[in-house]
């Protein structure tokens, strides 16, 4: 009965509670976590007990900022298919407006930056569409701190959005929202098709240590002191003696006397404090913690300013990144909005955002990259637009040089002109043609003539 009852109790402790039931800690906390020692007093706050680590650490935020203000750099444009491999900007959509203006409080550098911040905190975004003009176009785009997916009973998709104030304000927020009017952006979901989560939750042991470590650490220096110098000596001192040399070492180095010349008694040496190797553990166990957090973000250290080779160019590392995790983010957004305005999809019509907008601090870089796109691939004015300069006349063609022939050409060329026979004298005037009206003629024969003789 005693081993029965054990088997029981274990599977009571085992099995999941019920809504609303006692669930043993930690327990995850706006701005942090609570350890579950704490979590079993209503007052925890009122006992002493902490938030011992928080939710985002120096290196989660530099992540999530990264990706917010690059993806809030980058201007986006509606595209459409022309039928000919080629594209044309669309303006006169209602995408093309909401992109240049969401609403009249905000601009879409400011809405990127907050829906991509959300997004990497949390896991998901949310912007309210329901604003709609006279043709049902979406009109408006607000963002939504918060925003939570219902079901319908045939599985309809709906709702709840709240966490701005100035759109609460203007609209009725408080009834189930449809899901054509939400801009829903979400990451991973591996718990429910509608409920994105953050590659924050793969980092949470590295944050779980790093905060523990940096706790105790604050606790130590806190509640401890590490002086600079000790005094060593051979000699057996009274408790009277020590304390008089420690307060002779005091008066000489500290206050007016800081930094003068120390004359030492007793047989003292005066020895610096070093680093502990525990120390020294720690921090390279703190990097290597940070390091990890960059890898589930999917950053390149070298982006943060540190570790690393540094890349050869600026271009060489924002291609990195795009070809990690910058481009899954663009594309990932790009898709949303797609599906928010019935877009048919890449490549007959879809919205992209320009990454360009990335090397403005690398000018070299783009004007040499712009020179050798102009000799074969596109034409000069197009590279002109680039730069927000004026177009130029005879620029809309694309030049190539003279010598490049098609490769179907490259066994019909003319053989040259044979020698004239030894002895035979060249009659100067044999080349001469006749003058046409305009001498276009005579200067064509001429031209023939040189390069016959020329390939002789």
């Amino acid at each position: 009965m005693r081993l029965l009852d054990r088997i029981l109790t274990g599977l009571r402790l085992k099995a999941v509670p019920a809504e609303g039931e006692y669930r043993p800690g930690p327990y995850l906390l706006d701005g942090g976590w609570l350890s579950a020692t704490a979590g079993k007093f209503m007052n925890w706050w009122q006992k002493g007990y902490s938030l011992d680590y928080g939710q985002s650490g120096a290196m989660v935020e530099a992540c999530v900022s990264a990706y917010s203000q690059t993806v809030a750099m980058c201007p986006g444009d509606h595209w459409r298919s022309t039928g000919d491999g080629g594209r044309e900007r669309v303006t006169s959509s209602a995408l093309s407006r909401i992109i240049r203006r969401p609403n009249d409080y905000q601009s879409m550098s400011d809405l990127l930056l907050n829906m991509t911040r959300r997004l990497y905190s949390k896991g998901e975004a949310f912007a309210y569409a329901g604003v709609r003009n006279d043709r049902s176009e979406i009109a408006e785009l607000h963002w939504m701190r918060e925003g939570q997916p219902l079901l319908g009973a045939g599985g309809e998709i709906f709702y709840a959005l709240y966490g701005n104030e100035i759109a609460e304000k203007r609209f009725d927020l408080s009834r189930p929202i449809p899901a054509r009017d939400v801009l829903h952006i979400r990451l991973h979901t591996p718990r429910h098709p509608l409920k994105g989560e953050s590659p924050i939750l793969a980092t949470a042991l590295e944050m779980m240590f790093s905060g523990a470590a940096l706790n105790q650490q604050i606790t130590y220096y806190l509640n401890q002191s590490r002086p600079s110098f000790m005094l060593e000596t051979d000699q057996q001192l009274t408790a009277q003696q020590t304390q008089d040399l420690r307060q002779r070492w005091i008066d000489q180095t500290t206050g007016e006397n800081a930094g003068s010349t120390t004359v030492l008694a007793w047989g003292l040496k005066a020895k610096p404090a070093t680093q502990a190797v525990g120390d020294t553990m720690l921090a390279d166990m703190l990097k290597m913690s940070d390091q990890n957090v960059a890898l589930a973000f999917r950053m390149p250290l070298q982006i943060l300013g540190i570790g690393g080779t540094p890349f050869a160019s600026t271009e060489a590392l924002m291609s990195s990144w795009r070809a990690m995790g910058l481009g899954f983010a663009l594309n990932h957004i790009e898709e949303a909005f797609g599906l928010l305005f019935r877009l048919k999809g890449f490549p007959e019509e879809y919205v992209e955002f320009d990454t360009n907008a990335l090397l403005r601090s690398s000018f070299k870089e783009m004007l040499d990259a712009l020179s050798n796109g102009t000799r074969r691939v596109m034409a000069v004015n197009e590279a002109r637009r680039y730069l927000d300069l004026p177009a130029k006349a005879g620029g809309d063609e694309i030049l190539v040089q003279q010598q490049d022939i098609p490769l179907s050409m490259a066994g019909k060329v003319s053989a040259p002109a044979a020698k004239p026979p030894a002895g035979d004298t060249e009659d100067p005037e044999q080349d001469k043609p006749e003058a046409d009206a305009d001498g276009n003629e005579r200067a064509r024969q001429l031209f023939r003539s040189a390069h016959a003789r020329h390939a002789a």
